[in-house]
C-alpha cells in the first residue's frame, strides 16, 4: 500500500497558475503509473491525467490538455500537477492515485478508469473564482 499526500490546492483567480504535490511513501514509488482525478460539487470523479514510468508517458483529459502537466520526481517520491490558465470550471477536490495495473502497454482508455488505482490521497481543493 502507497500512502499519498496531495497539497498546493487554494483560492485563485481565473487565468492563475497553481502547481499540486502529491507526496507518496510506502510502496517503491517509481514501479507505481500517477493519476490525478478530481471531482466538481454534485459531479463524478474524473480522470485529469496521468504518468507512466520508464519511459515516462502522459495523457490528460481533453479539458486540461495544453493547460494542465504531470511530471513526477521518483528522487523525491512525488508527483506534480502543474495548472495554468485556470477557470472557474477546474473547480473541484483534486485526488492523485496510485497503479500497479497500468503498464506502459495499458491504453490511456483503460487508465482513466478509477478502478485501476489502488491508493489514493485525501485530495486538496482548488477553487477558482472568475
Amino acid at each position: 500500500q502507497v500512502q499519498l499526500v496531495e497539497s498546493g490546492g487554494g483560492l485563485v483567480q481565473a487565468g492563475a497558475s497553481l502547481r499540486l504535490s502529491c507526496a507518496a511513501s510506502g510502496r517503491a514509488f517509481s514501479s507505481c503509473t500517477m493519476g490525478w482525478f478530481r471531482q466538481a460539487p454534485g459531479k463524478e470523479r474524473e480522470f485529469v491525467g496521468g504518468v507512466k514510468r520508464n519511459p515516462l508517458r502522459t495523457d490528460y483529459a481533453d479539458s486540461v490538455k495544453d493547460r494542465f502537466t504531470i511530471s513526477r520526481d521518483d528522487a523525491k517520491n512525488t508527483v506534480y500537477l502543474q495548472m495554468k490558465s485556470l477557470k472557474p470550471e477546474d473547480t473541484a477536490v483534486y485526488f492523485c492515485a496510485t497503479s500497479l495495473a497500468i503498464d506502459l502497454l495499458t491504453p490511456w482508455s483503460m487508465a482513466a478508469r478509477e478502478l485501476l488505482y489502488d491508493s489514493w490521497g485525501q485530495g486538496t481543493q482548488v477553487t477558482v473564482v472568475s
